[in-house]
């Protein structure tokens, strides 16, 4: 007697891809994630290729991930596939002190994160 199936967490239609322990700050990586949203794939992946940040570089593979994941598991189309979601939420923080002056010590933090894409399949107008 085996375990139940889960639901589909997306509509049929969608295709999600989830990066968790991102070493960046969720402010940092949501700056990133702004410049994909609602985009074709095609035209964000181009964005993401020649983008400056850091980060960019595992925001593309996720995305990668996401149109993997359309194509093989979903059978979608990846021409005319949409980033219909680009997410970002806190992970957890690691807390560490740097010594300073007088025996004190300073608190340094260093966020992670995570982030979810969400693509659509969606019909082109005539």
């Amino acid at each position: 007697m085996g375990q139940s199936a889960n639901p589909r967490r997306v509509a049929d239609n969608e295709a999600r891809a989830k990066l968790r322990m991102i070493r960046v700050s969720p402010q940092k990586l949501n700056l990133v994630a702004a410049l994909i949203r609602g985009k074709k794939v095609e035209k964000a992946l181009n964005d993401l290729e020649f983008s400056r940040k850091r980060i960019s570089k595992e925001v593309k593979k996720t995305l990668e991930s996401a149109i993997a994941n359309a194509e093989n598991n979903h059978g979608l189309d990846i021409d005319s596939l949409v980033v219909a979601e680009a997410f970002v939420g806190k992970n957890l923080v690691m807390k560490r002190f740097r010594a300073r002056a007088r025996g004190r010590g300073a608190k340094i933090l260093k966020p992670f994160s995570e982030l979810t894409i969400v693509v659509r399949e969606v019909e082109e107008a005539a």
